[in-house]
């Protein structure tokens, strides 16, 4: 019987690559876990404020008088006393009743401000959120 010699032959190149990748493996999750504890130790999710109510709300021109009928059609009812008008006529009146809920109806009334073939622009928001609860514009 004859013995057989195993030579192992390594290209000397490739031997230095394992321990570079390892590496920056290390380094990338190091950073990963830094930022990760960071965020809860600075409670950064937690300032993200209140949200507005959820509703769908649609406008119309009033037909009988000189102003614009908002809708409620669904989602949340909203608190009359947190909501603001913000309309282009300064004496436009908007009180429905509270909480405005899902079937009710109101008209924005301005005194003789609105006439036929007018376009009226309708903007209420959420005073807690500072959110936009419609704004739309509405042909008479």
């Amino acid at each position: 019987m004859s013995k057989r010699t195993l030579s192992l032959d390594f290209d000397v190149d490739e031997r230095g690559v394992s321990p570079v990748i390892g590496v920056i493996l290390m380094v990338a999750i190091t950073v990963i876990l830094a930022a990760v504890i960071g965020a809860f130790v600075l409670n950064l999710g937690s300032n993200l404020g209140s949200t507005g109510p959820n509703a769908q709300l649609s406008a119309s021109c009033a037909p009988s008088s000189d102003g614009v009928t908002i809708s409620h059609k669904g989602g949340d009812p909203i608190k009359v006393d947190e909501v603001t008008l913000q309309s282009p006529s300064s004496n436009a009146d908007f009180s429905p009743s509270s909480p405005f809920s899902v079937g009710d109806k109101t008209t924005i009334v301005s005194s003789g401000d609105v006439s036929s073939g007018d376009t009226v622009t309708v903007t209420l928001v959420h005073n807690p959120s500072e959110s936009i609860l419609i704004d739309t514009e509405v042909n008479c």
